[in-house]
């Protein structure tokens, strides 16, 4: 994979220096007394891209990401510890890199430039201090995981997550394994563990990747240097027993990377070709389109520079738009502006002498007053420049809205569509919601939901189990929910992120930051949104993570709302993402101080979202062993940072959809190395294929997963545990037999939806502990997710069917 990564480009990272005197959306920004808290957009379009590449970031800690962010940093949604600190990933050219560096950020070598690798890493973290000091306290120590999996050639490999009461950077925990059933305890090897935190706040520890091991371990002795110790069984993750699909069974339905157009397309043929069990929803939403304004810049940098943006988009005119910029042969000649038909020439004014005597503000200002040239074009000195610099003259110079995608692909505003599978849909079905390629650059993404949509369609008629999922499911499949943006990724700067949509002023709209508008269609939803004051958006419009100018302000966004609010009946819902092998879902999103996370979901749900991430990864593994790691499953700030505004805490906390997210394009293991390599967001196609074709199976499994749940009417069955006895005091909690929630009383009420909720322990914990101090008749009820009640117990009526214990204190009979 690595070889066939660094054979992709092998052009060297070399910054463009000088600006030519006339400027088409062909040069280099430069910096022009940027803001101290930005970092100053310097981007290229296509023809010269080889400067821009995906770079390894090395920050020391969560508030060094933090800054990154709100600088506004193109950051992946990727992150991993490593010695130093947490490595992220980031989309720069030159001139941003050396910025950062400046800046005093740690940037390595590139990801998808092979062709640069930095020959050198960063120092490797000091040891922790060995040993606390023989008055420090001894830790406890909670196990909050310990697991063993296998991924693509079966190698084994073991996880481990622990929580220490001593949350100081000095104390450091070590792990020691046995290699099997009655092999000695450090048989298998040692480790030293990583602390994990976020936002400043100590959450556990863990190793920074999963380890190789050689044999499968049993179990696993956690010590640390405070004198906590605890040895917990190594359990299996993943691997699942799921039935093999009918031997008619049909899938991989994708052979190349595929642009929204013919995403569009292929959606659209399936619903002709499948007419009975899928139909084809126009979203109402049309996009801003695959469009720009026309613009020309002149001059340069630092003399004087200013550029022109046409009124009309490129498509409908403003391509045939040209200015020129003429040196009159007299003396002190006046500055004048005419136009004839799309042509402006500006007259320069000239001094006694007959030299040019036209700054470039007196220039902007003379085509903005013009009447003629100001319902064509509108100009703007480079950057908020004071436009002192003198105008050379220059030749006609026609704008250009510098778009390079086929003529196939439309300059008008996009009809987003959905495509609704289902042998009935008349919203009496439980709802699924699949989409994918809100972030433009993410090309494996719509292959996966283009892959599901084949898969459901063409096995109806020859595999039951399809079968049943169609005729028990209301599926509504959004391939791409970013086409303007994918279209630009695709054929005029392949890191794009966001949509195309330009909400900058004029400071950041001259045409070198082109390759840095648009919106973060994943930041600009209602709930945890930056404007509620949650971390990880922007405010600033060049930022990758802009969040827009207000909550759902941008029609890609405003769709998934409609349809989720049309269809009341979806249930369940997958935004597809990539890179990095994580699997998440809500809440997604922090404040800083304090990191005050949007409420988390109840016990039941988070259950229910780790159960059935187990049978949906292990769907995933089965195409060609792809593990996605325990440490990149769980919340979203738990695994990976915050995200303001992101969709799935809009449909989860707006309107209760059990959601999860998908970042395909696991890390590959190099057993030469002995390193996890990240695999980018294009990789070649033989890679992308397997994640479109293991991915897909994934959302196969959540639609099991959302059947499953439609089809549920067995009821929940519970038992009170004891688990500590003092004299003063007992211990205890409850056990269920699926994931759901337990309502219940201590002061011998009748317990009902609105008594105590049993709760978790701590973020990735297990079940809360409760300890009263009297002998106590606890009585309860539990409720699954499908809303199943344990004894068929109504809590809001007046029958006793709820389960009742008498708890006994020793000390108080």
């Amino acid at each position: 994979m690595r070889s066939s990564l660094n054979g992709r480009r092998s052009g060297r990272v070399v910054a463009a220096l000088v600006l030519p005197v006339v400027l088409a959306l062909g040069a280099s920004p430069v910096l022009a007394n940027p803001s101290p808290g930005e970092v100053t957009p310097d981007r290229q379009p296509s023809t010269s891209q080889d400067g821009v590449a995906l770079l390894r970031i090395v920050v020391p800690d969560q508030a060094g990401l933090d800054r990154l962010n709100s600088l506004g940093v193109d950051l992946a949604e990727y992150r991993k510890p490593v010695d130093g600190g947490i490595e992220v990933h980031a989309v720069l050219s030159p001139k941003e890199t050396q910025e950062l560096r400046t800046r005093g950020f740690d940037v390595r070598d590139a990801i998808s430039d092979q062709g640069d690798f930095a020959a050198n890493q960063s120092e490797r973290r000091s040891a922790m201090a060995a040993a606390a000091t023989a008055t420090a306290a001894t830790d406890t120590l909670t196990p909050l995981r310990a697991e063993w999996f296998t991924s693509l050639d079966n190698r084994r490999f073991l996880s481990v997550e622990v929580k220490s009461t001593a949350t100081d950077a000095e104390t450091v925990l070590t792990a020691t394994w046995d290699s099997g059933p009655g092999t000695a305890p450090d048989s298998g090897g040692t480790a030293t563990m990583s602390r994990f935190t976020d936002a400043g706040q100590y959450m556990y520890h863990r190793f920074d990747y999963p380890l190789p091991v050689a044999e499968t371990p049993t179990r696993v002795t956690i010590k640390s240097s405070r004198g906590g110790s605890v040895t917990v069984p190594v359990t299996k993750w993943l691997g699942a027993k799921r039935r093999a699909p009918g031997r008619h069974y049909v899938s991989d339905f994708v052979d190349h990377y595929m642009d929204p157009t013919e995403v569009t397309g292929r959606i659209t043929a399936l619903a002709k070709e499948f007419p009975r069990i899928a139909q084809v929803i126009d979203l109402p939403y049309k996009t801003n389109g695959y469009r720009r304004a026309a613009q020309a810049q002149f001059g340069t940098v630092p003399a004087g520079t200013f550029y022109v943006t046409s009124k009309a988009y490129g498509s409908q005119g403003g391509n045939d738009v040209s200015v020129a910029l003429v040196k009159p042969d007299a003396t002190s000649a006046p500055l004048t502006v005419s136009t004839g038909g799309k042509d402006v020439v500006v007259n320069l004014a000239t001094d006694g002498s007959g030299a040019v005597a036209s700054t470039t503000r007196q220039v902007v200002d003379a085509l903005n007053a013009d009447a003629a040239a100001s319902a064509l074009l509108t100009a703007a000195t480079y950057r908020d420049e004071a436009g002192t610099g003198l105008v050379a003259a220059t030749l006609a110079t026609r704008l250009t809205d510098g778009l390079k995608a086929p003529q196939s692909v439309s300059r008008e505003p996009f009809q987003v569509k959905a495509l609704r599978i289902g042998g009935k849909r008349d919203g009496s079905k439980v709802g699924v919601f699949l989409y994918c390629q809100e972030h433009a650059r993410e090309w494996v993404t719509p292959l996966v939901c283009v892959e599901t949509a084949e898969r459901l369609l063409r096995n109806y008629a020859r595999d039951e189990r399809t079968r049943k999922l169609v005729d028990g499911l209301d599926i509504f499949v959004l391939p791409t929910v970013n086409p303007d943006g994918a279209h630009y990724s695709f054929y005029d700067y392949n890191m794009q992120r966001k949509n195309m949509t330009n909400h900058c002023p004029a400071k950041a709209a001259d045409p070198a930051s082109r390759n840095s508008w648009g919106v973060d269609l994943n930041r600009n939803f209602s709930v945890g949104s930056l404007f509620d004051g949650y971390t990880g958006a922007s405010q600033d419009c060049t930022s990758a993570v802009f969040a827009g100018p207000a909550e759902l302000s941008e029609p890609e966004a405003r769709n998934e709302v409609w349809l989720t609010r049309q269809y009341p009946n979806i249930r369940f819902g997958m935004n597809t993402h990539s890179y990095g092998g994580y699997f998440m879902w809500p809440p997604g999103a922090y404040k800083a101080a304090g990191r005050e996370v949007l409420p988390r979901v109840d016990l039941g749900t988070e259950n229910y979202f780790w159960e059935s991430s187990r049978n949906i990864l292990s769907a995933v593994q089965e195409r060609r062993g792809t593990a996605i790691w325990p440490g990149r499953t769980g919340p979203v700030p738990d695994v990976l940072y915050s995200a303001a505004g992101n969709s799935a805490d809009e449909h989860w906390y707006n309107r209760g959809i059990i959601g999860w997210d998908f970042e395909v394009g696991a890390d590959l293991y190099d057993p030469a190395t002995k390193q996890f390599q990240p695999v980018g967001f294009q990789p070649p196609f033989a890679e992308g294929h397997e994640e479109a074709l293991e991915f897909s199976g994934g959302q196969i499994s959540i639609l099991e997963a959302a059947r499953a749940f439609a089809e549920d009417r067995e009821r929940p069955e519970s038992k009170l545990k004891v688990t500590g006895r003092t004299d003063a005091s007992t211990t205890f909690t409850f056990t269920i037999d699926e994931p759901a929630n337990i309502y219940y009383t201590l002061d011998g009420s009748r317990p009902t939806l609105s008594s105590r909720k049993l709760t978790s322990s701590g973020v990735r914990e297990g079940t809360q502990q409760i300890t009263v101090d009297r002998t106590t008749e606890v009585h309860w009820f539990s409720v699954d997710i499908a809303g199943n009640v344990e004894r068929g117990y109504r809590p809001d009526g007046t029958d006793g069917k709820y389960r009742k214990e008498r708890v006994e204190v020793r000390g108080n009979r």
